[in-house]
């Protein structure tokens, strides 16, 4: 039987990109066809594109010849683009991504919402545009992912071997990162001694199919002082082969303040459910957000983008509206990041999470700042928030809900309604899953304010700021 013939490829001419759309891609309408989503686009480029994949209801392309560059297009500034997932706006200028996330949120509240709001207050840009997160995690491979054509056989082991990021929708798949822009540049300097020491010495990295190898992740962290935590994953335990690579370490970087390690054997690289060691330096680091402290340890949950949290968490305090008198209920609580910088306005913060470990963190940080009017809560959300938790805690005046991409749990939408406090600010960094949420609410509950936050340059992503109070 004959081999079946592959499929010819699709091409476009002259597309023309018309607007911005999901998950980094921007938008073209032919006049005959599928929308289709074209990578690495910007609004206003005319560019020859490929299909690479024909979906039900659109075609993904990929751009083969810029015909026209659009005036929002620049250089990027990354020697990674286009093979990293991490900033795949960075082809469009600041202020055209900032005016397209704000559209973002104005087509959720308009298209899924559909409940009447007040005009979105511009969008609230992030000062630093890169070097802004306080946290990133790389991958160690045995067989990194290669960007130019060669013939693998002919690369030794040392040239196989990758220490970075995986590709996008690709687990399995790490490429080696030289140079990231999300941190500042003493992050190059750590991973990249780890990685030449650990190739100079002939350490195995990791190999996800076999699950073998001694070199497996990093992840780094820092606070806005400009101290460092590094906790080194090792695949197995080697006390000789662990104290030199962390001693070249310490001595190598002298600003890494909490140097730790852990030992992952088993099938996943998570390591909260692992003991955590001390090679040198602290366990934790402290973050400061105004006149917070937070301790912030290796497992601790903390908004990545510390700059920008601070100006988040004032419009947050700003829509509240408090005087001192009220009582403020904080889901989806986390560590207390909200709970605690609103306390100094409320009379009393309760704050709600359903890891048992960031309550602990919560708790810990509370007396951190002694701030003993602000109580914490573990549990699931719809399980916790129930009217015997309120007649003991107290009916709120003002409700902060702060939830997962995924939005809230629909009982939970419909305790609030039961509950009916004075108002609600809603922080979401899914506007489609808030405007959900907030159609179900409007029947006695109205939008007052709107205010998108950029945290994350450089990506599609945005956070908003919603608030409601009762009709």
């Amino acid at each position: 039987m004959g081999k079946k013939k592959s499929k010819e490829p699709k091409f476009y001419e002259n597309l023309s990109i018309v607007s911005a759309g999901s998950e980094g891609k921007s938008i073209a309408r032919p006049e005959d066809g599928k929308v289709v989503m074209v990578e690495y686009a910007v609004p206003g480029d005319i560019v020859n594109a490929r299909v690479i994949q024909d979906k039900r209801r659109f075609e993904l392309a990929t751009i083969t010849e810029i015909i026209s560059p659009s005036p929002d297009r620049v250089e990027t500034f990354c020697e990674h683009f286009g093979t990293c997932g991490g900033c795949k706006w960075q082809q469009m200028s600041y202020e055209s991504q900032l005016r397209y996330k704000q559209q973002q949120v104005q087509d959720a509240f308009e298209r899924i919402g559909k409940f009447p709001f007040p005009p979105i207050e511009p969008i609230l840009g992030s000062a630093k545009t890169t070097q802004y997160r306080n946290k990133v995690e790389f991958s160690s491979t045995d067989r990194k992912w290669l960007t130019d054509k060669v013939d693998i056989g002919t690369l030794s082991k040392a040239e196989n071997v990758g220490l970075g990021y995986h590709i996008p929708g690709r687990f399995d798949k790490v490429f080696d990162v030289f140079t990231c822009h999300l941190m500042p540049p003493i992050n190059d300097v750590i991973r990249n001694c780890v990685r030449d020491f650990c190739k100079e010495n002939d350490y195995d990295f990791f190999n996800l199919y076999g699950q073998t190898g001694f070199l497996r992740n990093l992840t780094l962290r820092n606070n806005m002082k400009g101290e460092w935590m590094l906790i080194v994953s090792l695949g197995y335990e080697d006390k000789e082969k662990r104290e030199a690579l962390l001693n070249h370490i310490h001595q190598t970087v002298p600003e890494i303040s909490s140097l730790l390690y852990v030992i992952n054997e088993k099938r996943n690289d998570t390591i909260f459910d692992l003991d955590i060691k001390v090679f040198a330096g602290n366990a934790f680091l402290i973050e400061e957000l105004e006149d917070l402290k937070f301790k912030i340890g290796p497992k601790s949950f903390f908004q990545t983008n510390a700059y920008q949290t601070i100006e988040l968490y004032k419009k947050t305090l700003e829509f509240a509206g408090l005087t001192g008198e009220e009582l403020v209920y904080d889901l989806y609580t986390g560590v207390g990041t909200i709970a605690l910088f609103v306390s100094k306005m409320a009379k009393k913060v309760v704050g709600i999470e359903s890891v048992e470990q960031a309550i602990e963190d919560a708790k810990k940080n509370a007396a951190l700042n002694n701030i003993e009017h602000a109580d914490f809560f573990a549990g699931d959300m719809k399980d916790l928030l129930t009217s015997s938790f309120i007649e003991k805690n107290g009916k709120p005046d003002v409700v902060i809900t702060d939830p997962p991409r995924a939005g809230m749990h629909e009982d939970v939408i419909n305790q609030l309604l039961q509950v009916r406090p004075k108002r609600i600010v809603y922080v979401s960094c899914n506007p489609a899953t808030q405007a959900r949420d907030i159609a179900l609410m409007t029947d006695v509950y109205q939008v007052i304010k709107v205010q998108p936050v950029d945290m994350f340059p450089h990506t599609h992503h945005v956070e908003n700021i919603a608030l409601l109070e009762l009709k």
